[in-house]
């Protein structure tokens, strides 16, 4: 698939602001990090679960447990991924059970990914609450979910790609969109 840059649309800046706004939202809706966990999906939202950790360290003065989640084999679309999927690791290093988990990814789409990460999280055991925070949410759901706490929304058409760049994988952090070019 080519993709074409159109604009950045989030600079590192205004990550960074995003992130740390929506650790005072998460903050607020919960009344402290009692009970919290953090969990990441593979793999930028991995990433964006440390930033959001860190943010909510430097106002609370406390850590909050965090996890990484591996949708691949709960994903809907598996047979379309090829014959060797990229798979990462699930960790999980507390009980999920009665913790209230912020589960966090890079963009929302289709609600589909995160359909799937509420199938791995059920599997692990029965939180208290399941919230949803997502750095860039673009519309277009064909499922019924919606995000908790959003650090920006970007109309985009179906044509429209929109891609989160974070240091750990991309070394520069900056949301671009762009549009799929045919091939």
């Amino acid at each position: 698939m080519n993709f074409a840059e159109k604009a950045v649309i989030m600079d590192a800046d205004e990550m960074t602001r995003a992130i740390k706004r929506m650790a005072h939202e998460v903050l607020e809706a919960n009344k402290g990090v009692e009970n919290l966990v953090l969990l990441g999906i593979q793999r930028r939202g991995v990433s964006l679960a440390r930033m959001l950790g860190e943010a909510i360290k430097q106002i609370e003065g406390h850590e909050v447990p965090q996890g990484a989640l591996d949708i691949t084999f709960y994903r809907d679309d598996l047979s379309t991924l090829g014959p060797a999927p990229q798979v990462s690791s699930t960790e999980m290093p507390f009980d999920v059970t009665d913790k209230i988990i912020i589960l966090v990814d890079d963009v929302l789409y289709t609600g589909r990914t995160v359909r799937a990460a509420l199938d791995v999280i059920m599997d692990w055991g029965r939180p208290a609450a399941i919230r949803l925070a997502v750095l860039v949410d673009r519309g277009h759901r064909e499922l019924p979910v919606r995000p908790d706490f959003v650090g920006k929304n970007v109309p985009t058409s179906q044509r429209e790609i929109i891609k989160v760049k974070v240091k750990e994988f991309d070394d520069e952090e900056e949301v671009i969109v762009g549009e799929v070019m045919d091939a």
